[in-house]
């Protein structure tokens, strides 16, 4: 049986296409937090990227790298975790900036339509953790035409 978080670590090339940081969390503080409830639509087989977080402190200074924790893995899918470095779009809090990120894709069994679930904890560069649970649709092959939902690119583990 294979585990529904398949951990591994690669640099990867910025792809200039596509937001960079469109699941991008917004780590505040831990208190009184309520989760967050995200979603998005893949189509099956395919992975999407869920959740990227840089490692830029609110001055933009470099931080501790984020910390990624699955607390509820998806039922009819896997995780990828990859970390990562990039330059932070022009339209980012702290533009241009190099930044190390941790990301987190998904992928559901093959010919699995339906819906699936991940809750996952960040512990982002201020120490503070925050919640995030993410729906996701699964459709046919050819869902979503237009990539997914919240700016996610498609059919790529590239960060």
């Amino acid at each position: 049986m294979t585990s529904p978080l398949r951990p591994t670590l690669a640099l990867a090339a910025l792809i200039a296409t596509g937001p960079l940081f469109g699941p991008l969390l917004a780590v505040g503080p831990a208190l009184a937090q309520a989760a967050k409830v995200r979603e998005h639509s893949v189509a099956s087989g395919k992975q999407v990227r869920l959740v990227m977080v840089p490692n830029l402190k609110k001055d933009c200074s470099l931080g501790p790298q984020p910390e990624l924790k699955v607390t509820s893995p998806p039922k009819n899918g896997a995780l990828i975790q990859r970390a990562g470095k990039v330059k932070t779009p022009a339209t980012y809090r702290c533009p241009n900036a190099d930044a190390n990120v941790q990301a987190l894709f998904y992928e559901s069994k093959a010919g699995f339509t339906g819906t699936d679930e991940v809750t996952v904890e960040i512990k982002g560069t201020d120490g503070n953790v925050s919640t995030q649970t993410i729906k996701l649709t699964v459709g046919g092959k050819d869902a979503p035409k237009d990539g997914a939902k919240d700016g996610a690119k498609k059919d790529t583990t590239d960060l």
